[in-house]
């Protein structure tokens, strides 16, 4: 349908229902041409059996009949039709006639009225009229039979005139409804044209919503775009808004660098060079790591990005996220555990960003104070969370803080796009994330899980336990 048009649909759906009425209509026509021919010259028929009836006499104990000219004459026409008639007495015998004409079929014998019917005659298609009578004498009323044809070729002349004419008509008619239906047509799909020229007319970089008069069908279609040109307004924002974050998140470290790299070339101790690349070695790590964190928020934000799921095992993901964190955590004193059980838990995703989600989240518990970080797997339901014994978020900021470079209120470190990554790894996977406390006393901690709503192989039920890697 994409070489379509809706003009050449409209026209299609609504010429076809007039083809077919006007194929009805000259059927129709067809019909009462030939019927109106039939009656005219069926009276003619009527004319000529009374006026030859009329001659009937009995004579020398017999039918017989003196014919006169003009009673078959008034059958005649100028397209020289074959005129035939035939006299039967009451028995059905043939008296007298020009022609041995036969009977209608079905035909009441006590009938009044003359009866008309189509017969062949040697081969020719006759109109017949059969008209029944009396001898007028009060001695004698000897029944008989008249019966008149004569060929179609005036009845089929008169009923194609008819035709004609009715079909020049629904002709006139025909072409006067199409030009109607298409000035109607043009007139209707107007307000869509209109709409469609001041979109394409549109600076490309503007996305004020569309003001023009409509119909209420497509004022229904402009307030559509209306709602996703404002969506895009929306989303237009997010992106500058995060781009002028990341951009200032990038500042901060690459002007460090730039800092230190100038204060060491000043200097000529190599103690002070050593210290300065050791604190240059530390931030650029940290700009690599923001990097990296820009670059999977910005693919988990593409609503493009579709990732094919595959069955991943919880358990796996979870023991080999721990032993890549154990040393560091080791370093800085964070006792870092795994609880889960033996088997394996199954759920359809990536182990590669799971992954990433565990490792943002055992980096933001390390920066935000926490001394012991657990990684548990449970499989009813299935979850996989972190949970430490950190500060804690309040409640009311923890919507606050999924948002991208929105850091905690107890450190200034960290880019702030840990729990905003997570979020879009947990909408990738359909999960449900869930931010709350790990504990009832203070410190109250943080537990973050991802709960997924289907799985397979949700294995053993013995109770987990925890262990190092």
């Amino acid at each position: 349908m994409s070489g379509d048009s809706l003009h050449r649909r409209l026209l299609t759906w609504l010429l076809l229902p007039m083809l077919i009425v006007g194929s009805v209509v000259l059927w129709r026509a067809w019909l009462d041409a030939r019927q109106t021919a039939d009656r005219a010259f069926d009276r003619l028929l009527d004319a000529a059996s009374l006026s030859i009836a009329e001659q009937a006499q009995w004579q020398d104990d017999r039918l017989w009949l003196d014919l006169p000219p003009a009673a078959l004459e008034m059958l005649a026409s100028r397209h020289d039709e074959r005129v035939f008639y035939t006299l039967v007495d009451a028995r059905g015998e043939w008296v007298t006639g020009n022609a041995n004409l036969p009977g209608i079929e079905g035909a009441a014998q006590d009938a009044s009225d003359v009866v008309y019917g189509d017969v062949d005659y040697h081969d020719m298609p006759l109109r017949l009229g059969v008209r029944r009578s009396r001898l007028e004498d009060w001695r004698l009323r000897e029944p008989f039979e008249i019966r008149v044809a004569h060929t179609r070729e005036g009845r089929d002349a008169l009923s194609g005139e008819l035709f004609r004419q009715s079909l020049a008509y629904l002709l006139a008619v025909a072409v006067l409804s199409v030009a109607a239906l298409l000035i109607a047509i043009r007139l209707a799909l107007a307000p869509l044209t209109r709409l469609r020229r001041q979109i394409r007319t549109r600076d490309p970089r503007t996305l004020a919503p569309l003001e023009l008069p409509l119909p209420r069908e497509l004022a229904e279609l402009r307030d559509t775009v209306n709602e996703l040109l404002a969506r895009m307004r929306r989303v237009k924002a997010n992106q500058e808004r995060f781009i002028g974050d990341a951009s200032h998140q990038l500042r901060t470290p690459l002007a460090g660098l730039s800092a230190r790299a100038e204060l060491a070339l000043r200097q000529d101790d190599p103690a002070i060079w050593h210290s300065a690349l050791g604190a240059m070695q530390t931030t650029s790590q940290s700009a690599s790591r923001l990097a990296m964190q820009l670059l999977s928020l910005t693919r988990l934000d593409n609503p493009e990005y579709q990732p094919e799921l595959a069955p991943t095992d919880l358990v796996q993901v979870a023991r080999e996220a721990v032993m890549a964190h154990w040393q560091r955590c080791q370093r800085v004193g964070v006792d870092l555990g795994l609880e889960a059980p033996e088997a394996p838990v199954h759920v359809r995703g990536l182990d590669w960003q799971l992954g990433e989600a565990l490792a943002n989240l055992i980096d933001n518990a390390c920066h935000y104070g926490a001394r012991h970080i657990t990684v548990e797997v449970s499989a009813d339901p299935i979850a996989l969370a972190v949970v430490d014994d950190g500060p804690g978020i309040p409640h009311e900021r923890r919507l606050l803080v999924l948002r991208p470079f929105h850091r905690g209120e107890h450190t200034s470190e960290g880019s702030g796009l840990g729990l905003a990554i997570v979020d879009g790894i947990a909408r990738t996977h359909g999960a449900r994330l869930s931010l709350g406390d790990a504990r009832e006393a203070p410190p109250p901690g943080l537990r973050v899980s991802l709960q997924f709503g289907e799985g397979v192989d949700k294995g053993s039920t013995s109770a987990p336990s925890r262990s190092q890697p």
